[in-house]
């Protein structure tokens, strides 16, 4: 792909990449006979929700703003779930939201009342205690201590008529082998539930998109609970959505050398990728290998004044310069859902490259956009 001549850094999603994920979603909800939720905590860019609801059934949201988003932009169903509710937002939440999760009796008797005698559908997020994550203890719902979903043992037998479904969320760019573990710990401890129950949710999570995913067996897990129980059953992922369908575009401003070479990138990952950081993980770059794999090895870092603000080693066939373009991939998710202005730093403009190539500027930011967050 050629980007030499866009303004950097900048995001760029690519619609053919992200329609064929969408084809591998609808294709396992037909199969499966289940409905798909983008979850618009990884993935809020509502210039391409006209093509994603065209797929999917609907929005998921963390609390009312995406509520309203995914109901004013992308139609369908709205599904809201959150740890604890606003008094004075949840009626604003019942204007957009058609399912509403709780993650405790407490806030189930708190509120469900007014959501049912509004037609809305109520549900009560669970805990099944089954960790199946990996070295992301910060991502793993079913920590001990988690404050996401209801244990077993503080589950409330009385909210059950006011429950429509239950909710369970614990991966985190799993296989269906990590969800089949879930889905049977969450049926041991509360299959006896479903009786009666309309819906099902499996939370998200779930990189049904990735090369190895196994869905035949996502497939297989969701017909078990669909004709066991007669629900409906939910699935609500967000990074397989957009799955490998986006990049960060930055150039070179300066390399240096300080025991290694050292190239400084005008993108930060503080500021424009915080998961790098956070998680921590190293994304993919294009045409790059491991440190040492190619002749020159560089250590890709930001322009803030956090000395932190690394994105990793990366070795290239030749030697980089000011000027060169290097093209971060695979973000499109939990990046501009979560760039920040630290430091002043510009935020990346959003761009989209149609099946034809065409690069469309969808949005672009200046000092506005960091000096209105201030005061």
């Amino acid at each position: 792909m050629d980007f030499q001549n866009v303004k950097t850094p900048c995001f760029v999603v690519d619609e053919k990449r992200l329609t064929d994920n969408l084809e591998i979603l609808k294709d396992v909800s037909q199969r499966a006979g289940c409905k798909i939720l983008l979850a618009q905590k990884a993935f809020s860019m509502f210039y391409a929700y006209p093509l994603i609801s065209k797929y999917l059934a609907g929005t998921t949201a963390s609390g009312l703003y995406e509520a309203r988003l995914g109901k004013e932009k992308f139609g369908g169903e709205t599904h809201v779930f959150s740890p604890a509710y606003r008094e004075d937002e949840f009626e604003e939440i019942l204007k957009y939201a058609d399912d509403i999760v709780f993650n405790s009796p407490t806030q189930v008797k708190k509120y469900a009342q007014k959501a049912k005698s509004l037609g809305k559908s109520v549900g009560l997020r669970v805990n099944p205690e089954c960790s199946t994550q990996e070295g992301h203890a910060i991502y793993d719902p079913c920590s001990p201590g988690s404050r996401l979903g209801t244990t077993l043992a503080n589950f409330d037998e009385s909210i059950l008529p006011l429950l429509d479904g239950l909710h369970f969320h614990t991966l985190c760019e799993q296989n269906s082998d990590d969800l089949e573990t879930t889905a049977k710990a969450f049926e041991e401890k509360f299959g006896k539930y479903l009786k009666g129950m309309k819906w099902l949710n499996f939370g998200g999570g779930h990189h049904i998109t990735r090369k190895d995913y196994d869905r035949e067996k996502l497939i297989s897990v969701v017909k078990h609970f669909r004709e066991k129980y007669d629900v409906e059953v939910y699935l609500e992922p967000g990074e397989a959505v957009v799955l490998n369908a986006g990049f960060l575009v930055s150039t070179v401003l300066e390399t240096m050398n300080n025991g290694m070479d050292i190239a400084i990138l005008d993108t930060s990952a503080a500021c424009h990728m915080p998961d790098v950081i956070e998680m921590p993980y190293r994304p993919p770059l294009m045409n790059s290998g491991e440190p040492n794999e190619k002749a020159f090895t560089y250590r890709l870092g930001g322009p803030t004044c956090l000395a932190g603000d690394v994105i990793g080693d990366y070795s290239f066939d030749e030697p980089l310069k000011e000027g060169d373009r290097v093209i971060f991939e695979d973000m499109a998710l939990y990046t501009m859902v979560k760039t920040n202005t630290f430091n002043g730093m510009p935020l990346p403009s959003i761009l989209y490259r149609k099946s034809d190539g065409e690069i469309i500027t969808v949005k672009t930011f200046g000092y506005e956009d960091f000096v209105s967050r201030l005061s």
